[in-house]
C-alpha cells in the first residue's frame, strides 16, 4: 500500500512523501512526483528517516525522573503528576512561574493549540525572539510591513540571481532543479558567502568575503549603482530615506567598502554590475542574519532590491522567507491574552535561572532541544534541571529531555496529522498519518486533550484533528485550498500573490519602503588570542539535532579549518577549540578553499556525545528581532 503525507520538519521545502506500507511497517519512503516542488526526490536526511522511525532508542512510554534515572509510568500517572504541579504552581505563583517552550521541531498547524493551551491555563509565560530567523523576520517587516516572496518558480524570470549567503544543497535541495533550469535558460548566478560550498558550482561568480562582510559589501554594490545610474529613476517615489542611503553609501569609497568585507574591488564591481543586469532576484540565507549585525545585513540587501528596482518585478525581489503560515487562521476566534512575561529565546537559560518573582518554577518544552540548539548549552541544561518541574514532549532521550523530570513520547512526522504550510515556497500540505503511532505513543494535541480533562479546559480541546484543521483552512477554503482540494493534491495558498508589491504598495505606516540609512559596517572580529570565528552550520546529514545516522556520530566532531589556521596540527588530528565558555575536542579536517579566519562545524551536536558546538557560544542576541549570534564566536584551534 502506497500512502501519501508530507514532511513537517523545520525546512523550508514541505516535501510532499509517498510512504511504501507492507504489513503495517513502512518499508519506503520517496519524494512525491506529483508535488510541483518536491518532484519526486527527498533530501538525504528525510530520505533516510525510517532509521529514526524504527530506531529502537525511541521512547514509546511516559518516563518519569525517579533516583537519578527514568522509569517508564503509565499515562494516567504521567499526566495526573503534571495536573498536580501545574494547579499547585499556578496557585501559588501565577501563570508567570510556568514557561511554554514551544520551537520548530515540526511546523503543523496543530502545534499552535499547545500555545492556546498554556494561554488558557494561565496566560503563562512564552519564548520571544526567535534563534533562526529573528534578526531577519524583523528586517523585512521593518522594511516593508510584510515577509513573503514572489513565486518560487519566478525565478525563471530573473536575468541574475545572487544567492547571498544561502547554501541550497543543505538547506532547500528543492530551490535547486529551478536555479539549473534557470541557468540553463541564460540566467547569470553569483554566490556570495564567506565559506566555500558546493553551492560555489552554480555560479559564474563566486565572492568569499569575511565573516560580517555583508554590510560593507552591500553598501560597496549600493555605491556603484548610484555612480552607473543604474539605480530605479522611480525610487524616490515610493522609497523613503532615499537621499539618507544614498549619503550612507558615499560615506566611504569603493576601495574601502571592498577592503572592509575583505574582497577585491575588481569582485566588487563585478556583483554590482551583474545584479545592474535585472530583472534580479537576491536569495537570502538564513545564517547571514544570525551575526550581531544580522538585522542590518538583511535590511541593506532589501535596499539593494528596493533602489535598483527590483521589488514589485517579474524575476526580481529580496526572498527571505514564504510566508508559511498566511493561509491559516490561528486566531482561535477570540482575542489572545498577552503573556505575563516573555524570555528572548537566544537568553533562555541565563533569563530562566535569574527570573524572580516570581521564579520560573515550570517550564513545559514541545517541538524543540533547546539544550543541544541554543546558545550557551550548558547554562540552559542547568536551568531546565533546577525547575521544580520540566517537562519534555520528544520520541527520544535527546540532550533537552534528559534534563527533564517528566518525558511525554510523542509522533513522528510519519504517525502525526496536521496541515503545512511552507517558508521555501507556497504550496500547503496534509500530514497524514501513514502508519498508527506505536502503543503508549500520543500525538501532540492528544496530550493536551488529556491534559485538559485534568485541568477543567477539556470544552477548548474537545474537537477532532480535522475539525481543526478545517478551522485553520477557512482563510482559503472557499477560495480552492479546502482540506477535500488539498488531500487531492498539493495546492498553492491563494492569498500568495506571484509577484509581491507588484503595486509598489508597502504595508508600511508611509505605504512606502522604509530604507535603511543608518549603519555600522564593522564586522566581528577575532582576537590576537583567539583568531578564528566559530561558524556552526546546517549539514544535510542532521534536521537540526535529529541526525540521520546518531549512531555513526563517534568521536569528537570535526572541525573544518584552512591548513594554515591550525600550525603544527595534521589534518584528522584531534585538537582542542576554545573560547571564553569552555573547550572541546575535535578532528580537524583541512580544506584549503576555507578562509583562514574561520573554523566550521556542524551545527545540532548533541552537548552528551560532547559534540554541541552551541556549549563554546555565549548567549547574545542580534541588533534586532531578538535572533541568537551564532557566528561572532572567537576561537582559537590548540594542540590537545
Amino acid at each position: 500500500m502506497k500512502a501519501r503525507t508530507t514532511c513537517n520538519r523545520d525546512c523550508p521545502d514541505a516535501c510532499g512523501i509517498v510512504a511504501t506500507v507492507e504489513g503495517g511497517r513502512i518499508v519506503k519512503i520517496q519524494g512525491d512526483p506529483d508535488h510541483p516542488v518536491t518532484q519526486g526526490f527527498l533530501c538525504y536526511r528525510t530520505s533516510r528517516f525510517l532509521e529514526r522511525q524504527y530506531d529502537p532508542d525511541r521512547i514509546t512510554a511516559p518516563m518519569v525522573r525517579r533516583n537519578g534515572g527514568f522509569k517508564p509510568v503509565s499515562w494516567d500517572d504521567a499526566l495526573d503528576l503534571i495536573a498536580e504541579k501545574m494547579l499547585r504552581i499556578k496557585s501559588e505563583s501565577g501563570g508567570a512561574s510556568i514557561l511554554h517552550y514551544r520551537s520548530g521541531g515540526t511546523l503543523g498547524m496543530m502545534k499552535f493549540l499547545n500555545d492556546r493551551f498554556f494561554e488558557l491555563f494561565g496566560p503563562c509565560a512564552v519564548k520571544t525572539g526567535d534563534i533562526c530567523s529573528g534578526a531577519g523576520d524583523v528586517a523585512q517587516l521593518t522594511d516593508f510591513g510584510e515577509e513573503d516572496s514572489n513565486d518560487l518558480f519566478d525565478l525563471l524570470n530573473a536575468k541574475t540571481i545572487l544567492l547571498w549567503g544561502k547554501n541550497p544543497h543543505v538547506s532547500g535541495v528543492h530551490v535547486l532543479p529551478v536555479l539549473k533550469r534557470a541557468r540553463e535558460n541564460g540566467t547569470r548566478i553569483a554566490m556570495i558567502d564567506p565559506v566555500r560550498h558546493r553551492g560555489a558550482d552554480l555560479a559564474e561568480l563566486f565572492v568569499q568575503p569575511r565573516p560580517g562582510g555583508d554590510t560593507a559589501l552591500a553598501l560597496g554594490i549600493a555605491r556603484r549603482l548610484f555612480e552607473t545610474g543604474k539605480t530605479d529613476p522611480m525610487a524616490a517615489s515610493y522609497c523613503d530615506h532615499l537621499d539618507a542611503f544614498r549619503a550612507l553609501a558615499f560615506s566611504r569609497d569603493l576601495d574601502s567598502w571592498a577592503a572592509l568585507s575583505d574582497v577585491t574591488r575588481d569582485e566588487l564591481v563585478g556583483l554590482a554590475d551583474l545584479y545592474a543586469a535585472g530583472p534580479s532576484a537576491i536569495l537570502v540565507g538564513w545564517g547571514m542574519q544570525r551575526k550581531a549585525n544580522g538585522s542590518q545585513t538583511v535590511r541593506l540587501l532589501d535596499a539593494l532590491g528596493a533602489i535598483s528596482g527590483n521589488l514589485g518585478v517579474a524575476g526580481g525581489g529580496v526572498s527571505f522567507y514564504f510566508k508559511r503560515r498566511g493561509a491559516f487562521d490561528t486566531s482561535f476566534g477570540s482575542d489572545r491574552p498577552e503573556p505575563p512575561r516573555t524570555l528572548l529565546e537566544p537568553l533562555l537559560g541565563r533569563q530562566i535561572l535569574d527570573a524572580a518573582e516570581p521564579a520560573i518554577r515550570m517550564v513545559w518544552v514541545t517541538s524543540g532541544n533547546p539544550v543541544a540548539m541554543l546558545p550557551d548549552a550548558h547554562t540552559v541544561k542547568r536551568a531546565l534541571e533546577t525547575r521544580e518541574l520540566t517537562v519534555v514532549v520528544d520520541s527520544f532521550l535527546t540532550d533537552t529531555a534528559r534534563a527533564a523530570h517528566v518525558v511525554l513520547p510523542t509522533t513522528t512526522m510519519l504517525e502525526d496529522d496536521d496541515l503545512v504550510g511552507a517558508y521555501g515556497h507556497h504550496w500547503l500540505g496534509e500530514v497524514r498519518p501513514v502508519v498508527p503511532a506505536p502503543d503508549g505513543v500520543k500525538t501532540d494535541y492528544a496530550i493536551v486533550q488529556a491534559l485538559a480533562r485534568r485541568l477543567d479546559l477539556d470544552e477548548h480541546f474537545a474537537a477532532d484533528a480535522e475539525t481543526w484543521k478545517r478551522r485553520f483552512l477557512e482563510p482559503v477554503a472557499g477560495k480552492g485550498a479546502s482540506l477535500e482540494v488539498i488531500r487531492d493534491g498539493y495546492v498553492r495558498n491563494p492569498l500568495a500573490a506571484k509577484v509581491l508589491f507588484a503595486d509598489r504598495k508597502f504595508k508600511t505606516a508611509s505605504g512606502r519602503v522604509n530604507l535603511i540609512h543608518e549603519a555600522d559596517p564593522e564586522p566581528a572580529r577575532p582576537t590576537a588570542e583567539r583568531p578564528l570565528l566559530l561558524m556552526a552550520f546546517s549539514t544535510e546529514k542532521a534536521q537540526s539535532s535529529q541526525w540521520a545516522h546518531p549512531r555513526e556520530l563517534q568521536g569528537p566532531a570535526v572541525a573544518t579549518v584552512h591548513p594554515e589556521s591550525a600550525p603544527g596540527l595534521a589534518d584528522g588530528a584531534i585538537a582542542r577549540i576554545t573560547s571564553e565558555l569552555g573547550a572541546m575536542d575535535v578532528r580537524l579536517k583541512f580544506d584549503a578553499r576555507q578562509r583562514r579566519d574561520v573554523v566550521l562545524m556542524a551545527k545540532g551536536g548533541w552537548l552528551r556525545d560532547g559534540r554541541c558546538a552551541n556549549a563554546l557560544i555565549p548567549a547574545v542576541v542580534t541588533d534586532a528581532g531578538g535572533g541568537a549570534v551564532y557566528y561572532d564566536t572567537p576561537v582559537r584551534v590548540e594542540r590537545r
